[in-house]
Order: C-alpha cells, then sequence, then structure tokens
C-alpha cells in the first residue's frame, strides 16, 4: 500500500531535491526503511544506535506523532501522509 512521505528541506540533498515521495509499507517503520533502500544515507539521519528515531526527528501520520501512537510501530493506510519533520530548538 502506497502512502505520501514529506521529505524536509534538511534531507532533500538524498533524495536529489524531491519533497514528496509515494512508499510501500503498512508501518511507519516499514515506510522509513523503504525510504533508506530508495535513498541510501537516510536511516543514518533517522535512526540512532538502537533502531529508535532520533530525538531530534519527528515523524507524524496525518496530524498524529507517532511517538504517542505506536512509535515505529503505527500502522499507515495507503492514502495517508507521513510527515518527517525535523525539531527546532532555540531561545
Amino acid at each position: 500500500m502506497s502512502v505520501t512521505v514529506r521529505i524536509p528541506t534538511q534531507l532533500r540533498t538524498l533524495t536529489g531535491g524531491t519533497g514528496e515521495l509515494s512508499l510501500d509499507g503498512a508501518t511507519v517503520g516499514e515506510v522509513l526503511k523503504a525510504l533508506d533502500a530508495a535513498h541510501p544515507g537516510m536511516a543514518d539521519r533517522l535512526f540512532d544506535e538502537s533502531g529508535g528515531l532520533r530525538r531530534f526527528v519527528n515523524v507524524f501520520v496525518e496530524d498524529e506523532d507517532v511517538r504517542f501512537l505506536d512509535g515505529l510501530e503505527t500502522a499507515v493506510s495507503a492514502g495517508q501522509t507521513v510527515s518527517i519533520v525535523p525539531a527546532v530548538a532555540g531561545g
């Protein structure tokens, strides 16, 4: 099942400048692994050493942060949008 993945500007160097991709997967984790398979190097930017999302990477399915759902095991359905959003810090 195909979902739309929105890529932030900071990661578009890995996608050749593309801001949206259509990828297959039943969970957020599967979709992000498919993203890395299609665009090597993405996993290094998204996942920490233990395989979880890096602290400053937020992933949303539609408008819901996956950290408040089932994390990387959050189910996705065809036609949904997965957005990768880097955290912004400042003061």
